[in-house]
């Protein structure tokens, strides 16, 4: 058994706390009115890079019936580490293998977070594309986010907004620090990495742990590309999972809602 001490080698994420990260009951507060108005009422829904879940278990309690798939083992044990209604399921595997995980059809999918750029080539994104578009129904549509990468190669970011969470002992704090080595082709080194801040021992910061993941920063012209070239011939572009415009040089996202 995989724990904390003794992480998979070959799961980057295994040892990275993504439930503690993100504040899941505000950020699904703020997403699901752009969400709800985009899948409709009811169906059955994919939901790529479903990591520890939060999305896919908000989904089946609106009714809902939710697939969730994600390559990382530890996040599909996260996922699956309280009972699952008998609408969800979650699946584990490569979503650029989605066609050959789960049948279709399905009424809608979304694909969140910065999952999409795990995808490493173009081959691998277009292969996603069109197998996507197979299991889905033809009034079907995807809900795509990933981060700016036309903003962050444009200016050389190299860090996401930090975050703090309460630690496990008394005036101590989790630091979630997310680090991008950017390259010419494209790509970039992805350091999730988490610390613990106690201002009075001593040293007062530690690394918890660290690893390096290497994903492939998609921009618009590429995602569109792809999603054109596998059927889907109308896309809806905003600037986060809410109806703000899509700014190329100032947006902290590109959403792209494609039909």
């Amino acid at each position: 058994m995989t724990t904390d001490e003794t992480p998979r080698a070959d799961d980057p994420y295994s040892r990275v706390d993504y439930r503690r990260m993100v504040r899941w009951p505000e950020r699904i507060e703020r997403e699901w009115p752009f969400l709800r108005r985009a899948l409709g009422p009811s169906g059955r829904i994919l939901d790529l890079g479903c990591g520890t879940g939060e999305h896919s278990r908000f989904l089946a309690a609106q009714g809902f019936e939710v697939v969730g798939v994600d390559a990382s083992p530890a996040m599909i044990a996260k996922a699956t580490d309280t009972p699952v209604p008998a609408n969800l399921r979650f699946v584990e595997g490569d979503i650029g293998e989605v066609a050959e995980l789960v049948d279709g059809p399905f009424d809608g999918a979304i694909c969140l977070g910065n999952t999409l750029p795990h995808l490493p080539d173009r081959r691998a994104l277009t292969g996603f594309a069109a197998g996507l578009r197979r299991l889905l129904r033809e009034e079907a549509v995807l809900v795509l986010q990933v981060l700016n990468y036309e903003k962050i190669f444009a200016t050389g970011q190299r860090f996401l907004p930090l975050n703090f969470r309460p630690g496990n002992e008394p005036g101590e704090e989790v630091v979630f620090l997310r680090l991008m080595t950017l390259a010419d082709d494209g790509s970039l080194v992805f350091t999730p990495s988490t610390l613990r801040l106690r201002p009075g021992a001593e040293p007062p910061l530690e690394v918890v742990s660290a690893r390096n993941v290497r994903l492939r920063g998609w921009r618009r012209k590429e995602l569109e590309e792809a999603l054109d070239a596998a059927g889907f011939d109308h896309l809806d572009l905003f600037g986060t999972v809410g109806d703000t415009p899509y700014l190329p040089l100032d947006s902290p996202d590109l959403v792209i809602v494609a039909r």
